[in-house]
């Protein structure tokens, strides 16, 4: 859950509220193949509720971890416009909120705040992904996998209210 606190924290109301007005829920049973290895996406995915797995392969081999809700989704593919080098399949019935890139980056065009803010939200959110993987590596320090920089903990504070929208706004429809 600590993830889309980093990305959602350093996003204003506004453009949260943005965020959940032009994307979409989807449901999704259990075998289900969010994102294929090799294949382009052009969305991304916030997790909202159960459990996908990542496959370095495909969805036969062992998976490489485990994804609940408040994971993010597709956020390599949308930085780089290249494949992603995974698979994600469902692992428990799933509710995901889908935000497409022409939309975002149609945002981005005429918002040069929104940009600036979702980039950074992005890097938090990637660095924080960084630091865990190190740490499970045996390289890192797990004592301060906690902790978390003042100057984003403001932001922080406000990202579970707005978590908390997504997921009522898309529990109505």
């Amino acid at each position: 859950m600590k993830r889309v606190l980093f990305f959602l924290g350093q996003l204003n109301d506004r453009d949260v509220e943005w965020m959940i007005h032009n994307g979409s829920k989807l449901e999704l049973p259990i075998g289900y193949t969010l994102i294929n290895k090799g294949e382009s996406i052009d969305s991304l995915f916030i997790v909202l509720s159960g459990q996908l797995s990542i496959y370095a392969g495909n969805s036969n081999g062992e998976s490489i971890a485990t994804l609940e809700a408040g994971e993010i989704v597709g956020e390599m593919s949308f930085l780089e416009s290249r494949p992603p080098s995974v698979s994600v399949v469902v692992t428990r019935p799933s509710v995901i909120y889908q935000i497409s890139r022409d939309t975002i980056s149609s945002r981005m065009a005429e918002n040069p705040e929104f940009r600036s803010n979702f980039y950074y939200a992005l890097a938090l959110f990637l660095s924080n992904r960084l630091r865990k993987t190190t740490d499970q590596l045996g390289y890192g320090n797990p004592e301060e996998e906690d902790l978390i920089d003042m100057n984003v903990l403001d932001g922080v504070a406000n990202a579970g209210t707005r978590f908390g929208q997504i997921l009522h706004r898309f529990s109505e429809v």
